[in-house]
């Protein structure tokens, strides 16, 4: 019964991460923030763009959370998890697959080539607005069709 919990608990806070990520994409990343965000939308990218700053706050965060928890592998820790399992999802999607900083996977998959295509839309603009799309593992349906 508790690997159902901690498993629950990881579901939902990938979930969740979704959520909030698209919710900082669009309110803060393109707002308040952009004069770190901007770095990403830049033509040229370097290895490390200050952009990553948000991924390594992330990361501090879900392993404080891990740590909060190890001793008793409460819900700190499995919230820490899901968080570290969608910096992962992050890193396999946007960096290698979407953004290509390493030689990227080729693929016919409808669903990645769509998230693809719709992050390749987000970053049209150069500027913070305007702009669509803030998601990373959720767009709109019109990116996926053949």
């Amino acid at each position: 019964m508790q690997a159902l919990i901690n498993t629950s608990i990881i579901v939902l806070t990938l979930v969740g991460m979704e959520t909030i990520s698209w919710a900082m994409h669009k309110y803060l990343f393109h707002g308040p923030l952009w004069f770190i965000h901007k770095t990403h939308h830049q033509e040229k990218h370097t290895w490390f763009e200050l952009n990553d700053l948000f991924s390594f706050a992330f990361a501090v965060f879900a392993l404080w959370l891990m740590w909060k928890g190890h001793l008793t592998l409460n819900y700190y820790f499995w919230i820490g998890a899901g968080i570290s399992l969608y910096g992962i999802i992050y890193f396999v999607f946007h960096d290698w697959f979407i953004h290509n900083r390493f030689k990227s996977f080729k693929t016919t998959n409808r669903y990645l080539l769509g998230i693809r295509r719709a992050h390749k839309i987000h970053h049209k603009s150069m500027e913070k607005e305007p702009a669509e799309e803030f998601g990373l593992l959720v767009a709109d349906k019109k990116w996926f069709k053949k």
